[in-house]
């Protein structure tokens, strides 16, 4: 378990592996796969971002990212 991380306006951030998160630089949803260094790293595309560039998804931005996996699952 890594420690939390406060993001830009001070909020603490888990960025655990299997945390949800959004990348504040430009709007990505992501999963955390993991940490190389001081950068957090999610699967599928390579995506590295420092940890004070993260954020908790809003309720919207979680249900629009798990419905956008169903929706790749289902072939949609």
């Amino acid at each position: 378990m890594t420690a939390p991380t406060p993001d830009a306006d001070g909020h603490t951030v888990s960025a655990d592996v299997g945390a949800l998160v959004v990348d504040r630089r430009n709007g990505k949803v992501g999963v955390v796969m993991g940490r190389v260094g001081p950068y957090v790293q999610r699967g599928g595309r390579e995506w590295d971002v420092p940890p004070e560039d993260v954020r908790p998804p809003t309720p919207a931005e979680e249900l629009s990212a798990k419905v956008a996996v169903a929706n790749r699952r289902w072939g949609r």
